[in-house]
């Protein structure tokens, strides 16, 4: 955003809407969820007798490749802030897009539903800087479908490679070419969904009226995936290597969790693996723990990786992608919340004026 301030006009506080705010109790809930699953998985490793082999592999592992993981979940977090700034207003300033990217990075370690919870803080710190809530919700849905692309032509590409030879592995059809053809299908149900959407939303709309709530919402999802589309053809670089860098440096976690108890399995079957075990994040659990850590070492143990190897590897890999995010969007949200309370803010509009809603200030106009 601009470093020049604008003149606020006066506003009469006895009209101001009441302030939204974050529901700290269940943010501190999850917390306490997390803080408990993990104290009992230790325990669990710790006590039960036929876990000893894991035990010495977490004994003797190298912390120079722990290290090297919890480096690359950092630049996977910044890949992540310049996807986010390309999708949400590539005129908003690198300090608040990674500001607010980090801090959504945080909430989804507390909020399940596949990253919903990082979206959600994400659109209320937007709608403190002014953004219109229908253009929030149409780049919301754009940024998920953005952000899911490349693991969708992971899976083809890599399957699809496996089943021909191209890429060494050793996996069945079911494994390789399965995976990819549910892919492919995946996104073209996806984009012709969207102007069933939106043919949809029209009808809805000639008999509820435009303003009725499920034309919006259906407009929102019709109009993320249309505008998902339009930002991929304008091949924007700092989109386009977000994107490729959020779910690389990702991926390169899990590789340097393998190395650090020895060996890692090949490329192809690394990222298959993952690409796949990650959809156990999509279940509704605090940071997906159980949920993507049974999936990736399930898919892992299909694709024939040795289970204490596979063990060992994921629970490192998903304590770097629970910690090192967390801590990061902890300091980036302090940062965010004063940013926003200031009480004459410096505010860039990506749209043409309109009212901007400031902490402390209510509803104000800035001209555009």
């Amino acid at each position: 955003m601009s470093s020049a301030t604008r003149e606020l006009p006066e506003v009469d506080r006895d009209q101001l809407p009441d302030q939204p705010q974050l529901d700290r109790s269940r943010l501190r809930n999850r917390a306490i969820v997390i803080v408990l699953v993990i104290v009992v998985a230790v325990a669990v490793i710790t006590l039960v007798p036929g876990l000893a082999s894991l035990r010495d592999r977490f004994a003797h592992a190298e912390w120079q490749w722990l290290a090297l993981g919890a480096l690359l979940k950092a630049l996977s977090g910044m890949c992540y802030v310049a996807a986010f700034r390309a999708v949400f207003c590539s005129r908003m300033s690198w300090r608040l897009s990674t500001e607010i990217g980090l801090s959504e990075l945080g909430a989804n370690a507390l909020v399940p539903t596949g990253g919903a919870g990082g979206l959600a803080l994400g659109a209320w710190a937007l709608r403190r800087a002014g953004m219109e809530t229908e253009q929030i919700a149409r780049r919301s849905v754009a940024f998920f479908f953005l952000t899911s692309v490349p693991n969708v032509l992971g899976v083809i590409v890599l399957g699809t490679g496996v089943w021909l030879g191209v890429f060494e592995g050793n996996a069945g059809i079911a494994l390789t070419l399965l995976p990819a053809a549910i892919a492919a299908g995946a996104v073209i149900v996806t984009i012709l969904g969207a102007r069933w959407v939106e043919a949809a939303r029209l009808r809805s709309a000639e008999r509820r009226g435009a303003r009725a709530r499920l034309p919006r919402v259906l407009g929102a999802l019709s109009g993320g995936v249309e505008e998902a589309l339009t930002l991929l053809r304008r091949h924007d670089p700092w989109l386009l290597l977000g994107l490729a860098g959020y779910l690389f440096f990702d991926v390169m976690i899990l590789w340097a969790s393998f190395r650090a108890y020895g060996a890692a399995p090949t490329m192809a079957i690394l990222w298959l693996g993952y690409l796949i075990g990650e959809l156990g994040g999509l279940l509704p659990i605090p940071g997906g723990i159980g949920g993507v850590d049974l999936g990736l070492v399930g898919t892992f143990l299909l694709y024939r990786v040795p289970a204490g190897a596979a063990t060992a590897a994921v629970l490192t890999y998903r304590a770097i992608a629970l910690w090192v995010p967390a801590v990061l969007g902890a300091g980036a949200f302090v940062l965010l919340r004063r940013a926003l309370s200031r009480e004459s803010v410096a505010i860039e509009r990506c749209g043409p004026g309109g009212e901007v809603e400031l902490i402390g200030r209510g509803r104000v106009r800035v001209s555009g």
